[in-house]
């Protein structure tokens, strides 16, 4: 008997084949997810690092009040000269800290404190430490409370003497210190008056000491 099973299909040998070329919607979220990992990548490079510098970094706590015999050493302290140009140094007794970032924070806040009569402070009053950490880089990080900025007289020579008699008292009086940055209220800040770069820690500036001291 000849002839086909009317059960069996025929063979299909006419099939279109199947395109691999895939869709352009496809294509374009390949594309863009590629870029958003590349992106990611470089925003995690640029950070980790201070990331990383602020984990390692050693914090000052909160002291207490001190008591009236408590341990004090000879510091280097800085304050507006007469003519109100420069930095002049003045010694001054400072509390003993027993770790190097609380004497860096005691140094802070005694450069902060109101001056004995007969000086004129660069700081405008009322300015607190709110935290101080010390990096692993020879940096200081000083956050400061927000009077530093709201109470600032303003002008670039007012702004210079602010910052540097924090920054000189810090470096001065401890050799493994280099650099400091001033914080506000917990943040970076462009600067405090529109004058001195503040985003990177800034080292000893000779240049605003009087000459011959």
């Amino acid at each position: 008997m000849t002839g086909t099973d009317p059960r069996v299909p025929p063979p299909d040998t006419e099939r279109a084949p199947q395109s691999t070329v895939p869709p352009k919607s496809l294509t374009k979220a390949v594309v863009a997810g590629a870029l958003l990992i590349t992106g990611g990548v470089l925003v995690v490079m640029a950070v980790l690092p201070k990331i990383l510098s602020r984990e390692t970094a050693q914090p000052a706590e909160a002291p207490g009040a001190p008591t009236s015999n408590a341990r004090r050493i000879q510091a280097t302290l800085f304050y507006v000269s007469d003519d109100g140009a420069d930095l002049i140094q003045v010694p001054h007794e400072v509390l003993f800290g027993d770790t190097p970032a609380l004497q860096a924070r005691y140094i802070v806040e005694a450069q902060l404190a109101a001056p004995a009569k007969g000086f004129a402070s660069a700081i405008p009053p009322g300015v607190k430490v709110r935290s101080l950490f010390l990096g692993a880089h020879g940096d200081a990080y000083v956050d400061l409370s927000p009077e530093i900025m709201k109470d600032h007289h303003g002008g670039s020579l007012d702004e210079a003497l602010a910052v540097f008699a924090i920054v000189n008292a810090v470096t001065s009086n401890l050799p493994d210190v280099s650099a400091v940055q001033i914080l506000v209220d917990g943040k970076e800040v462009d600067s405090l008056a529109g004058h001195i770069d503040l985003r990177e820690p800034i080292t000893r500036a000779n240049a605003w000491i009087r000459k011959g001291q």
